[in-house]
């Protein structure tokens, strides 16, 4: 990573905040990026298209590590995730590899033929240089490892 580069770091929230610390880490200048999913949720009277985390309670921030602690000001923040008692990191490949995701509409794909333990390239799903591996399938949603990122995501299927 060159020198001049900030690293993303994950950021760990309150439930059900992190589009809102995303909003408002934003507004103070600091590069944050919750990516999100449109879902269609049905209530008693109606459907509506919500936009959900891909990671819950969690979104990503590019800063300097000596800045690191400034986050805190903003409500709603809980702490950075840790790996291996380092601050986790996340490369820009992968956020790029999230950016995607969040942008993809996965509701015409079929996955019935996979089986749990099978590895997919995820390049038809515009994810590219990746792999994922199968989780689970069901009869409206799919669950896929990604091989780079560690992460599930769950396809649903119409």
């Amino acid at each position: 990573m060159p020198q001049n580069e900030n690293p993303w770091f994950v950021l760990v929230t309150k439930p059900r905040n992190e589009k809102k610390v995303e909003s408002r880490l934003n507004k103070i200048g600091i590069e944050a990026f919750c990516p999100v999913r449109t879902e269609l949720r049905q209530w008693s009277d109606r459907k509506k298209k919500v936009k959900t985390p891909l990671l819950p309670s969690m979104l990503l921030v590019k800063i300097p590590n000596n800045l690191r602690e400034i986050v805190f000001d903003v409500p709603y923040v809980s702490r950075y995730l840790y790996w291996q008692g380092q601050p986790a990191v996340v490369k820009e490949r992968e956020v790029d590899v999230l950016r995607k995701v969040a942008d993809q509409e996965f509701s015409s794909v079929s996955l019935q033929k996979f089986t749990p333990g099978t590895k997919i390239d995820l390049g038809p799903f515009g994810i590219s240089d990746s792999t994922g591996t199968i989780k689970y399938t069901s009869a409206n949603q799919c669950c896929v490892v990604i091989d780079s990122l560690g992460y599930m995501l769950k396809f649903q299927l119409s």
